[in-house]
């Protein structure tokens, strides 16, 4: 087969679940398949790994992409003769007039679920794009079983159509020093006492709210001066959330860290106590996953696709009643055995992850792609 993959998000989207599955997925398959063609559109720097005798770059400009969608790649790819072209980022930009099967892969659906945490503009384009993208494709990759539901609760698709291939935590998620990351993190963040973790950016679906007024109404009552650590850029909701601790006198027990490198993130999760993720809703939920990859006990949601990726190797709550995080919140700080039962669990569960599993199935799902005879 000759396959075309759109990974010019991987520089575009770097750092968010679309970026990070798109760097992964290519640099698995490159590694697992040394029999089929791969031509990569890019965009940026940094592709000197993903050349290989299997691919070739092709170079195409940000400043011009709707003439590389409308144009150059509907001529490139009939030139090249591809079989199969593959657009990760929700087939946003796929055009009508490319001619060889077409393969996107959906994340989610949190525009038509929960738009009120979606920015506008985007809204607007997903609504738009979306029901186009999904009638001219061949398949449809998606990232979990609860995702999948939602493309055939939205979409009169054939659940045949709809493929999932989970996601999975970088290899730099892993158990290190614990006492030199906290080291780390003092002299770097000035975190100067044990804490409970937030990453996950600030959308109001992420239910961060929630997590600071349950940790308004535990914190006092642990034996250990415990804070609450808020990792990501100050933009979406986060001046309210300052505001809101400011409210509840937390101004010295939550730390925002403001934007922090990615290299960094391993540090973090190996220095905390505990990560909690009270989200709403998830595609799939990889910063879970990322923690338990780190050996640290997850407290997070029994909503959407969070279970699938946690099982019983967390603590799930119900992040509508705020009165039972409060409640697990508790019971996890104050229990050094339940933490470490936990970490060993996470630990465990994580290793069920991994990309090349991913790039396989992937494979797998151009593959029976490319044995459909009729477009």
């Amino acid at each position: 087969m000759k396959i075309a993959i759109d990974a010019r998000g991987i520089n575009w989207y770097k750092g968010t679940g679309i970026g990070t599955y798109t760097e992964n997925l290519l640099r698995g398959l490159l590694k697992i398949d040394q029999h089929n063609k791969y031509n990569i559109y890019w965009s940026g720097d940094s592709y000197e790994e993903f050349k290989a005798d299997t691919s070739k770059i092709i170079m195409a400009s940000k400043k011009h992409h709707r003439f590389f969608e409308q144009y150059y790649f509907p001529s490139n790819l009939e030139t090249e003769k591809t079989d199969i072209y593959h657009v990760p980022q929700n087939g946003i930009g796929l055009n009508a007039e490319i001619s060889c099967k077409k393969l996107v892969t959906i994340h989610d659906l949190i525009p038509y679920v929960m738009p009120e945490t979606v920015g506008k503009g985007y809204v607007l384009k997903f609504l738009k794009e979306v029901p186009t993208v999904i009638e001219l494709s061949q398949g449809i990759i998606t990232v979990s079983e609860w995702s999948k539901k939602d493309i055939l609760r939205f979409f009169p698709v054939d659940e045949n159509k709809v493929f999932v291939t989970p996601l999975a935590a970088d290899k730099k998620y892993r158990p290190l020093d614990k006492e030199k990351c906290k080291v780390f993190l003092y002299e770097n963040y000035h975190i100067d006492a044990p804490f409970i973790l937030y990453i996950g950016g600030f959308s109001p679906r992420k239910n961060v709210k929630s997590l600071i007024i349950a940790f308004s109404k535990v914190y006092k009552n642990i034996d250990k001066e415990y804070k609450l650590v808020i990792v990501g850029a100050n933009r979406d909701d986060s001046q309210r959330l300052t505001d809101l601790c400011s409210a509840l006198n937390l101004e010295s027990s939550v730390i925002f860290t403001g934007f922090v490198p990615e290299e960094h993130l391993p540090t973090f999760y190996n220095g905390c106590d505990i990560f909690a993720y009270p989200s709403l809703y998830e595609g799939f939920g990889l910063p879970p996953l990322e923690a338990m990859s780190c050996g640290t006990p997850v407290i997070t949601s029994n909503v959407t696709s969070i279970p699938e990726v946690v099982g019983d190797a967390g603590v799930l709550i119900n992040p509508y009643d705020t009165s039972n995080l409060i409640d697990e919140l508790g019971r996890l700080l104050s229990n050094d055995s339940l933490r470490e039962e936990f970490s060993k669990k996470g630990l465990e569960k994580s290793k069920e992850f991994n990309w090349l599993n991913t790039a396989k199935k992937t494979l797998e799902v151009y593959e029976q792609i490319n044995l459909l005879t009729e477009l």
